[in-house]
């Protein structure tokens, strides 16, 4: 079979899009906080034939910026942040085939506690969970959490590391034919097949039984996007479904290669591991058209949108600075969160030192920054330079506004590549698993 497109709706059980201008949008809906508006993108979703519904989350509000959350409520920065585990069950009732992934953190849960969550909800969907492992990153999501400071980020990996141990420890503690349900003998199950992780590390430790059985897929999927050095090596150990950035071909081929180099060198096959890059599109029937949504699209964000997720992202308030002030050595040094996002402002900008503006407008925060704009053609051509040039798997798709910005992603793009035969005409199972071509494990 020839090699096909991952296709993932990049989603926030939120009051926006991963872009906090959104729900400004004239067709965006604003009934966020209720099961209809899940399901009908779940409903768009699965009729574009997407693998996977994507829930990334934060455990904290964006407040970096001014030390204070004010700006967030009254701009609507995400404010709003649903559970985003209840919010994907939602999803699953008004779908069967879409997978269903949402984020946990190995930082602020429990390794038994997210085992039984996502063990529960492959069951209940009939094999379609995926949970995405995230390490938190800010300041906010600590004391969120109770904790008085971010836990260092190699520190926050090698924790992770015992976190995945243990929980695919428990997923994998049942036999498949452990349950016996038979009233006549009156045996419930063979107690031999289920056994006690008895698990110690260094941080953290499980005992068992797990009280969950084998699940449909054996167990969930493990999305993972770890962009450090570090993180590269978490996502090659553990990860089956891998987000990435790729700014160009170039840099994506780079990625793409050492991410499979990653997981190769830890003895797994690397075509079992699905790189997937973020795409945000903007498509429409012409060209013409696309070009006049988007110049509406960028009348939309605030200054204050991109500072206030820069201060998050990074863990620093740029508020403390002037637009135009270069930011000092020091500066630089103290930023924390995503590291790899500060690095690409220096190099895009070409200084050492950038100031505010700089970090708005390299680092595209907040805003619809590369995004693919273009009819049919043009859209389906940057999807099939960079997948296959190798470059990715799969895609990411980023909606500018919801559910209209995955609606004509569906309409107007899936069919032509679905022409040019990159993207499955159907699902290939009912499980998230056969429709990504993963073994059971």
């Amino acid at each position: 079979m020839p090699r096909q497109m991952v296709m993932v709706g990049f989603l926030q059980a939120q009051n926006c899009t991963n872009l906090p201008m959104s729900w400004r949008h004239p067709d965006s809906r604003l009934d966020f906080m209720s099961a209809d508006y899940y399901q009908e993108i779940g409903r768009v979703l699965e009729r574009g034939k997407f693998h996977l519904g994507f829930f990334d989350d934060r455990l904290a509000m964006p407040d970096r910026l001014g030390g204070d959350h004010a700006h967030t409520v009254e701009h609507g920065i995400r404010c709003v942040k649903l559970d985003p585990v209840a919010v994907l069950m939602a999803m699953g009732m008004a779908t069967t085939r879409l997978g269903l992934g949402a984020t946990c953190s190995t930082t602020y849960y429990e390794p038994f506690h997210v085992a039984r969550q996502f063990a529960t909800v492959d069951h209940l969907s009939g094999g379609r969970a995926a949970w995405n492992v995230v390490t938190s990153l800010n300041e906010g999501e600590a004391y969120n959490m109770g904790r008085t400071e971010v836990v260092e980020h190699d520190t926050r990996y090698d924790r992770a590391d015992e976190f995945m141990e243990i929980v695919l420890g428990h997923w994998k503690s049942w036999d498949e034919d452990a349950l016996i349900l038979d009233r006549a003998t009156g045996r419930f199950g063979d107690g031999s097949k289920v056994r006690r992780l008895d698990y110690h590390g260094s941080v953290y430790s499980s005992r068992g039984p797990f009280t969950v059985p084998r699940t449909p897929q054996g167990h969930p999927v493990i999305i993972q996007a770890g962009q450090s050095g570090r993180g590269r090596r978490f996502a090659g150990r553990w990860a089956e479904v891998i987000f990435a950035g790729a700014r160009n071909l170039q840099v994506g081929q780079d990625q793409y290669r050492a991410i499979k180099a990653e997981a190769e060198s830890w003895g797994r096959d690397p075509d079992q591991v699905s790189i997937c890059t973020l795409a945000t599109t903007v498509v429409a029937a012409t060209k013409a058209e696309a070009e006049d949504k988007m110049a509406a699209i960028e009348t939309l964000p605030l200054e204050i949108d991109s500072l206030s997720l820069l201060a998050e992202a990074l863990d620093f308030d740029f508020a403390a600075r002037g637009m135009d002030e270069a930011l000092s050595d020091a500066d630089m040094a103290s930023m924390g969160g995503m590291h790899t996002m500060r690095d690409g402002v220096v190099r895009a900008s070409g200084k050492r030192n950038p100031t505010v503006r700089d970090f708005i407008t390299f680092s595209g925060r907040a805003r619809p920054h590369g995004a693919m704009v273009g009819g049919p053609k043009e859209v389906a051509d940057r999807l099939e330079e960079l997948f296959v040039g190798r470059a990715c798997d799969g895609f990411v798709v980023a909606a500018t506004h919801v559910p209209g910005g995955y609606a004509d992603f569906v309409e107007h793009v899936v069919p032509e590549l679905q022409r040019r035969g990159l993207y499955h005409l159907d699902y290939a199972g009912p499980t998230l698993r056969e429709n990504l071509g993963l073994r059971r494990p």
